[in-house]
């Protein structure tokens, strides 16, 4: 594999707008999202952005941004504009979409997200982790996934995500968490595709790859990553990096 690792990353956040730029310990949230990146050591590092202010702060961070189309629909679609600005050649065959909002990441993260896609049979890697709580069980924020891991078994194909509890009856949940590796023939016709039934059912995107028939295996890791969505959860990362800073 040769992976690179893109950050899809806009402005317009409808509960905490600006939210890439949002200052933590002295820099952009981007800046640290970026930092994590970095650490991971698994390839070249960029920022496909939609606005220019958001290049700017990259670039003053040492990393490469790549300008999207503003009106691009998703993620997955700004980290496919941005591979074909950066990589027309096609030398990466993994794209790993990190998300924007996670300052805080474990680096190990990116790197487990790689494990599945070992399989050739796989075409989109992701992460998930137990469910302990029982109202994180419950609560449609929290995506599960269906997924069933054999005794020792590091990576496991799923069946499907919803925001209920699934599946029903005794034995673990797993909460998904949104960052993916996929392999570059895979996210070329993903983004292709138009929104499907259970994807618009259920608001989340990567069903309708399922739908279209393309392979979905989640690796296993210890907890998930805290992300920034509201006012509240900048406020508490800035205590996490700033305190760490201290």
């Amino acid at each position: 594999m040769n992976p690179i690792v893109l950050i899809p990353a806009r402005m317009a956040s409808s509960r905490l707008p600006g939210k890439p730029l949002a200052t933590i310990a002295g820099r952009p949230m981007i800046a640290h999202v970026l930092d994590r990146a970095r650490e991971a050591g698994v390839g070249p590092v960029a920022v496909a952005c939609a606005e220019e202010e958001i290049a700017e702060a990259v670039r003053a961070a040492g990393g490469v941004a790549v300008i999207t189309d503003a009106a691009l629909p998703s993620g997955s679609d700004r980290c496919f504009a941005a591979l074909a600005a950066l990589d027309p050649e096609g030398r990466h065959d993994v794209v790993v979409n990190l998300q924007g909002d996670l300052p805080t990441l474990d680096p190990s993260a990116i790197r487990a997200v790689l494990g599945p896609l070992e399989d050739p049979q796989v075409d989109i890697a992701t992460l998930v982790t137990a469910i302990h709580d029982a109202s994180e069980a419950m609560a449609p924020n929290f995506v599960k996934a269906a997924v069933v891991f054999g005794e020792g078994q590091a990576a496991a194909r799923a069946l499907y995500f919803s925001r209920l509890p699934v599946p029903y009856g005794p034995g673990p949940l797993w909460h998904h968490i949104g960052i993916y590796a996929w392999r570059r023939s895979a996210l070329a016709r993903f983004v292709t595709l138009p929104p499907s039934g259970l994807e618009q059912r259920e608001k989340l995107e990567q069903l309708r790859a399922m739908e279209a028939g393309m392979t979905i295996a989640c690796a296993q890791i210890d907890s998930a990553p805290f992300g920034v969505d509201t006012p509240e959860d900048l406020a508490r990362a800035r205590q996490l990096i700033e305190g760490t800073a201290r």
